[in-house]
């Protein structure tokens, strides 16, 4: 390979640095990735062999294990037969309530909820419009809502991102079709909507390993990526172990897909195999992968996922849930101590029942039941008030009103009580908006490069306008409309602003 990437040398790159890298990002990496993604998930992973059909159970009764056991003490979850802990003989019940995926959710709906609307800052009218016209084809054509919440989901879950801009097709003649904004608008968003020409792809975690400048931790110089994939195809037993009898059944083949991404050049690789490499005309000199940071972490490439620091509280309130679980299993139910009868285990204890003995001391003595425990609801609660506080999210973000919230009559109370969330999200939507900005802006560099969409780059400047991702009342954004209209805001825009389509009304 080390003749392959060659068109690496200007980054440095070679093959013992690449396989450094990949070995890097397998065991160090990949292993508190894959932690991360199994405490926001919590999968139900069954026991026993299901390719023979059968099923084994723990214990407790269980035919499957969840995600979050792995941070359960021993005498609960992991506690074997040998165990010096005697309360983990009998088995115990294992409890998880996963409080970490509701409170990502609830961040990913207040931050994409409704997609953000992209302005042209394009100094010409009809090139504002083309721009907007062409940007939205561009993102509804890489998954549009759907890519975005999955790019919220992925980024809260992991702590960043990457977006890949990939640009496919050649290079149309200047004549046939290059196009200005306007006269060539239906032209080009009939391209863009039926070919690959420029799109927007997301890049996990687990897959995408960056190459950084040793000068500067926010500057990409190389890109790699990773997957290990299912081929559509199957492999047959080997015959000499069919000779001997050896029953094994066809196994799907699997591949290693590897790409590399320069400022210049991309390759692909299946396997070992080199299938495809280009030259990078169209980058404007950059990597064409944007990396968005979920919070912000200082000289770190890295970013801060909202999964991390609630795996602690997580844990101690799944085993105080399994313990209580296992006290009421015990206390559940009334026992009675027999004294002075003969053969007890025959007795019968219920409504109507009369015991009788000729033992003048005989006894009957009730114990057991649940007796309650108001320190361990206030331990619960408070392990609650605490994922709360990390996370910025209160269970009212969800719609579950509690009493201690107050009176929420006013819109304005609801957004106090929710504050921290509120302000989390706006710290977001700078980070994530920037990062929608600078992939836009490599989209319509690529189209320019090929002759799809011609824009100068002073054309290709951007905002965007998020919604509001609280209820608004319908009589205040109406009010707030008409006071746009008369500071002189285009009524077009201001209409779509209030959901309703653009019928060509112009100006004030």
């Amino acid at each position: 390979m080390s003749d392959r990437l060659s068109a690496f040398g200007g980054i440095g790159l070679n093959e013992a640095l690449l396989e450094s890298l990949l070995r890097e990002h397998a065991t160090v990496r990949v292993p508190r990735l894959e932690m991360l993604w199994n405490y926001y998930r919590n999968a139900l992973r069954p026991l026993g062999d299901e390719a023979g059909g059968t099923t084994s159970r723990t214990r407790s009764g269980s035919w499957y294990r969840q995600g979050q056991e792995v941070g359960l003490p021993g005498r609960i979850a992991g506690a074997s037969a040998t165990s010096l802990d005697d309360r983990a003989r009998g088995g115990r019940d294992v409890v998880v309530e996963n409080d970490i995926a509701w409170r990502i959710h609830s961040m990913v709906d207040f931050l994409f909820a409704k997609p953000p609307r992209f302005v042209s800052t394009a100094p010409d009218d009809s090139t504002r419009r083309a721009v907007e016209a062409v940007v939205q084809a561009l993102w509804d054509r890489s998954g549009g809502s759907a890519l975005l919440a999955d790019m919220a989901m992925l980024g809260h879950i992991f702590g960043h991102v990457d977006l890949l801009v990939r640009c496919e097709g050649r290079r149309r003649r200047q004549g046939a079709g290059a196009m200005e904004p306007e006269a060539g608008l239906e032209r080009a968003l009939s391209i863009v909507r039926s070919e690959d020409c420029a799109r927007v792809e997301l890049i996990e975690p687990r897959r995408g390993v960056a190459l950084l400048d040793p000068g500067d931790y926010r500057r990409l110089r190389g890109y790699v990526i990773r997957v290990r994939r299912e081929e559509n195809r199957a492999q047959s037993p080997a015959m000499w172990r069919r000779l001997l009898g050896r029953e094994e059944s066809a196994t799907r083949v699997r591949s290693t897909h590897t790409e590399i991404f320069s400022a210049t050049h991309h390759q692909r690789y299946e396997d070992d195999r080199l299938v495809h490499q280009e030259v990078l005309d169209w980058t404007e000199g950059r990597v064409p992968v944007v990396h968005v940071q979920n919070v912000s972490q200082p000289f770190q490439y890295e970013g801060l996922g909202e999964v991390e620091p609630l795996i602690p509280l997580q844990d101690e309130l799944n085993t105080r849930l399994s313990d209580r679980a296992y006290r009421l299993a015990m206390q559940s139910f009334k026992m009675y101590l027999m004294r002075g009868f003969e053969s007890p285990e025959a007795l019968t204890v219920g409504p109507g029942v009369l015991l009788t003995s000729t033992d003048p001391t005989a006894s009957v003595q009730e114990f057991g039941g649940d007796s309650g425990s108001p320190g361990e609801e206030a331990h619960f609660e408070a392990i609650r008030n605490a994922m709360d506080k990390v996370s910025g999210v209160p269970p009212l973000a969800t719609g579950v009103v509690q009493g201690k919230v107050g009176n929420l009559s006013s819109a304005m109370a609801l957004r106090v009580t929710l504050m921290g969330l509120i302000s989390r999200t706006a710290r977001k939507r700078e980070a994530y908006g920037r990062g929608l900005i600078e992939a836009t802006r490599l989209m319509l560099s690529a189209l320019d490069h090929r002759g799809v969409f011609r824009t100068d780059p002073v054309d290709r400047g951007l905002t965007l306008e998020w919604p509001d991702p609280l209820p608004v009342d319908e009589a205040e954004r109406v009010r707030a409309a008409e006071g746009k209209i008369r500071l002189g805001v285009e009524a077009g825009r201001v209409l779509e602003e209030l959901g309703y389509p653009d019928r060509g009304t112009g100006g004030a």
